[in-house]
């Protein structure tokens, strides 16, 4: 399955950047409730692994949050991979915009 795994440097405080990307976690799912169905997450400690359902495909990942940086890898779904580019683009933007 391919996958997108990129890494966003930040200068928060760990506690912070978990504080910042669990709100963010909620606000998106509030937004997109009518595209994600069966939404799962699941923290321990400051790593997060989430899959759910869009646009009929199952998508699944982590997110990690180290002192200086968080770490997303995402697997994504062969016919997803047209879509590779702009994925990763809008989620490097975002994490870059929330750890500022």
């Amino acid at each position: 399955m391919p996958q997108i795994s990129l890494s966003v440097p930040h200068q928060l405080a760990p506690d912070e950047a978990l504080r910042r990307l669990q709100e963010k976690g909620e606000f998106l799912r509030e937004t997109y409730a009518g595209q994600v169905t069966n939404f799962q997450q699941h923290w321990e400690g400051n790593l997060l692994s989430y899959a759910f359902t869009t646009m009929g495909f199952n998508v699944h990942g982590t997110v990690a949050v180290e002192p200086a940086e968080v770490k997303v890898i995402t697997e994504l779904p062969w016919l997803a991979m047209a879509f590779k580019g702009k994925i990763e683009k809008d989620i490097r933007t975002e994490l870059e915009k929330l750890l500022a």
